[in-house]
């Protein structure tokens, strides 16, 4: 299996993690970011280093037509679309729902759960067997706060990551005959920069003395299981909502 992996938010984290991952196994690699351009140059020269194609794309996944623009720049640059990792994400402020400003709740859903919708239905439209794809895979990255509810913090953020999980089950329904599976990976905390940048940075450190496993994840175990879940190894698994979380 190979082809082409968009990856959104992929920049840095999970995302570059997850890039570097595919592109080791031979896939050609469409970095999205939204604004920081040199991590995302970065992440493409690492992955230009397996000897496959690897290009970066800005773009606010939360804008449909952005999105539009960069699945037609695939298309005029890269092999077919095999998969798409709908990675890209924000946490909002810590906050409690009664606090909650709308702007903050608007922009989540706007990146987590728009953006998600957006990148899927272009996908679908390139991946179906019944307008000439090859078929595909979707994987959404989730978040064990869809389970959780991360009161007092992070409702909107763990509402948005439910809906992501709701996208996968019922997508996954949906798109199977057209040869299309869809997945998603519940990540636990991960060691990257999202909590610092949004004024929390022990979060991780405080969640990890919780676990049963007692470290923060690193990017590598979500990416991991992101490529797991698109391989061939898991062929028959869809609607798979994966939780990855140190036992959380």
């Amino acid at each position: 299996m190979a082809g082409l992996a968009i990856i959104t938010g992929a920049g840095r984290g999970i995302g570059a993690a997850t890039a570097l991952i595919f592109a080791k196994a031979g896939f050609d690699i469409c970095i999205n970011f939204a604004s920081d351009n040199a991590s995302a140059n970065s992440v493409a020269q690492k992955c230009r280093a397996f000897d496959v194609k690897a290009e970066i794309f800005q773009a606010d996944v939360a804008d449909p037509q952005a999105v539009r623009d960069m699945f037609e720049f695939c298309d005029q640059n890269f092999a077919p679309l095999a998969v798409l990792v709908n990675n890209a994400g924000i946490i909002g402020q810590a906050t409690t729902v009664q606090n909650l400003q709308s702007k903050t709740l608007q922009n989540t859903f706007g990146v987590n759960v728009f953006g998600a919708f957006y990148c899927a239905a272009q996908s679908i439209k390139r991946m179906s067997k019944e307008t000439g794809g090859a078929g595909g895979v979707i994987i959404n990255i989730s978040s064990i706060a869809a389970t959780n509810g991360s009161p007092n913090e992070y409702v909107h953020y763990a509402a948005s990551k439910a809906a992501l999980d709701g996208l996968t089950n019922g997508l996954a329904k949906e798109v199977g005959p057209l040869g299309i599976r869809v997945c998603s990976v519940q990540a636990g905390t991960v060691d990257t920069d999202i909590h610092a940048k949004t004024g929390n940075p022990d979060r991780p450190a405080m969640v990890a003395a919780t676990s049963p496993l007692r470290r923060v994840g690193v990017p590598q175990d979500i990416a991991e299981a992101v490529f797991w879940l698109a391989s061939n190894k898991a062929k028959y698994a869809t609607g798979t909502v994966l939780r990855v979380g140190g036992g959380l």
